[in-house]
């Protein structure tokens, strides 16, 4: 099952969220700083854009990987993680696998200057 994540965003790297050496899973310990899911917009979505990312990882019945473990963000040396702020509201049968099958190993957010996310999605 693929994470559902934006074509634009994916640069083709690799967007696995599995530790190979641990044979989990990463999932964020906490909701990112900009987090698309904490109040006031902080990623300057387009009306509606939120609704339907999350309508997609919901019909996937899979998952949204955080934006600020993207590969092309500002954080290159970062592996991509499970959003929580996704997990936390939804259980798809991707999430209820992973944890039944392999479990999460929970992992910080990067640290976010001012300046990481300045332009509008």
């Amino acid at each position: 099952m693929a994470p559902a994540i934006d074509p634009d965003d994916a640069d083709g790297g690799d967007l696995s969220v599995g530790d190979p050496q641990l044979g989990k899973s990463r999932l964020l310990s906490r909701q990112c700083d900009t987090c698309v899911f904490a109040p006031g917009n902080k990623m300057h979505l387009t009306p509606g854009r939120l609704h339907d990312i999350v309508t997609e990882a919901r019909t996937r019945q899979s998952f949204i990987i955080c934006h600020s473990t993207l590969p092309h963000y500002t954080h290159p040396e970062v592996k991509p993680a499970i959003c929580r702020g996704f997990a936390d509201r939804y259980d798809t049968q991707a999430l209820q696998l992973i944890a039944r099958l392999f479990g999460f190993v929970e992992v910080d957010p990067p640290e976010q200057g001012p300046s990481d996310f300045s332009t509008s999605t």
